[in-house]
């Protein structure tokens, strides 16, 4: 009988597979300080931000059944 693999609770909440399996996270930088932030740099900090290959490839390691 196989095992199952545990979820890394602090990688589920942080990151989210899209359908076509690659994975979503929300940028840095947006929680405080944002007076001397530029609008243009906290209205691209807003989109959600896609891992590349390589990283998502280690994290779908973290999460497997999401």
């Amino acid at each position: 009988m196989a095992t199952k693999m545990k979820t890394r609770a602090s990688a589920a909440k942080r990151f989210q597979v899209t359908g076509g399996g690659r994975v979503k996270y929300k940028h840095a930088k947006m929680r405080h300080i944002l007076a001397k932030k530029a609008s243009k740099v906290k209205r691209r900090l807003r989109k959600a931000g896609v891992l590349n290959a390589t990283d998502s490839r280690n994290l779908r390691a973290l999460i497997p059944y999401k």
